[in-house]
């Protein structure tokens, strides 16, 4: 069987998973799986820029998917009118502030030569600019935060069409990239994935507790759609659309659930196909071979004149900027912005699990791990209790046949990691290895 063949009855076999999940269970769980695994498909296509085409072990995916998901918040939501403009520039004056102070203490360091006096310098400046931060900063959070919390409580946004949050998130997920790599991209991979596990954290940590740029985890709800999808309650009440819904016999209220979550996948589909064409012609570039090259020997690639760390630089910011794409995207899907539900498990285990199974650099392979590793979150669980009800069925009420039942709410942790070893095992390189 050549590649070809295989690919597509790969493939073909997923188109099946998903539509007869409409058919078993709903249309609408088959249209949010399909969703959500264009979704996962594009943070899988930005992980393998950065460790199939480079090597670089990220594990703070979490990170730049969340910046995504804020950008959404910044873009779309309206300003609100009692933060504008003074306590909001004053709070940016005050971050600006301290990213100078950051600066200036950096650029000390490196033209002061060694010695006490260079030290005091820096320790100087650090404390001096940390004092005038906060003195500029805190009365400006302050003043925000205060202003109706139960509603606001924050700075709000631009007002913009949400749809271009999707490439701003990209930028500030590659905004946050250059300075973790600037910093980290030298050290070691395991030092690399700790690195920058710990920033994706930090991020987390700054959403969840600053509710003056995001509601914190008051959470922000209610954010608007991307064009052209509309709102399921204007559709049942569009004449023309509930003609068309009662020509084929369907409830308007699910017939409006449905033609949104289609739309949305359109959307997904079309950034998919961008990110995926522009990968693929990124691997078999020039720049692409010697990526591959630096990654395979480092050594031989700087013998040979090339600036490993600059390259890895790029590919970082570009595989970080596809995720927070990606988060975006999650975020104008959901309609909130939620920092609490944003988990490493999640979002960085399993978009590692996608890319491995399916094939770390192949660009097809992330997209089918992205489709079948989401497909099995999602539909395991269900199943396991289905299953493990029927292996119980037989065994009198009681603790044991407690406890076994809910064991089944685990089955997710246990497929992946079955799933997982047998790849690895029988088909090291993923199901669609690279070539």
């Amino acid at each position: 069987m050549n590649d070809t063949v295989k690919n597509t009855l790969l493939f073909a076999g997923i188109a099946i998973l998903i539509v007869g999940t409409g058919f078993v269970q709903s249309w609408n769980s088959a249209l949010l799986i399909l969703n959500m695994g264009l979704i996962s498909a594009i943070m899988a296509l930005g992980v393998n820029l950065q460790w199939g085409f480079a090597g670089l072990f990220n594990t703070g995916i979490m990170g730049f998917v969340a910046l995504g998901g804020l950008a959404s918040v910044l873009i779309s939501t309206g300003p609100v009118p009692e933060a504008w403009p003074g306590p909001a520039f004053q709070a940016f004056g005050g971050l600006i502030l301290g990213a100078i102070t950051m600066a200036l203490a950096v650029m000390v360091w490196r033209k002061m030569p060694k010695g006490r006096n260079r030290g005091w310098a820096v320790t100087a400046i650090l404390v001096l600019g940390f004092i005038l931060f906060r003195a500029v900063f805190d009365p400006a959070v302050s003043v925000i935060e205060a202003n109706n919390p139960a509603t606001s409580g924050n700075i709000g946004g631009f007002g913009l069409p949400i749809l271009l949050s999707w490439p701003l998130g990209g930028v500030l997920a590659a905004g946050a990239a250059w300075i973790i790599g600037k910093t980290a991209l030298g050290l070691r991979s395991d030092y690399l994935a700790i690195a920058t596990l710990g920033i994706a954290e930090i991020v987390i940590a700054v959403l969840k507790n600053e509710d003056w740029l995001a509601r914190g985890v008051k959470n922000v709800i209610g954010l608007p759609r991307p064009w052209p999808v509309p709102l399921e309650v204007n559709l049942q009440q569009d004449p023309a659309f509930l003609e068309r819904a009662a020509t084929i016999g369907m409830d308007p209220t699910m017939a409006s659930t449905l033609w949104v979550k289609f739309l949305y996948a359109i959307l997904f589909a079309v950034v998919l196909v961008i990110i995926f064409w522009l990968s693929e012609r990124a691997r078999h570039s020039p720049w692409g071979r010697m990526m591959r090259a630096i990654r395979d020997n480092e050594t031989a690639a700087e013998a040979m004149g090339k600036d490993v760390k600059r390259r890895h630089l790029q590919v970082f910011i570009l595989g970080s900027a596809v995720c927070g794409i990606a988060g975006a995207m999650m975020t104008s899907l959901d309609g909130q912005l939620t920092p609490t539900s944003y988990q490493p498990l999640r979002f960085t285990f399993l978009i590692w699990v996608m890319v491995i199974i399916g094939g770390s650099g192949n660009n097809l392979g992330a997209v089918l791990g992205g489709f079948l590793i989401w497909f099995l979150w999602v539909q395991v669980e269900p199943l396991g209790v289905g299953l493990m009800n029927l292996i119980t069925s037989g065994l009198s009420e009681g603790p044991l046949k407690t406890h076994l039942i809910d064991s089944a709410a685990h089955m997710r942790l246990f497929t992946m990691g079955i799933l997982l070893l047998l790849v690895l095992r029988f088909s090291p390189r993923g199901l669609i290895p690279e070539k």
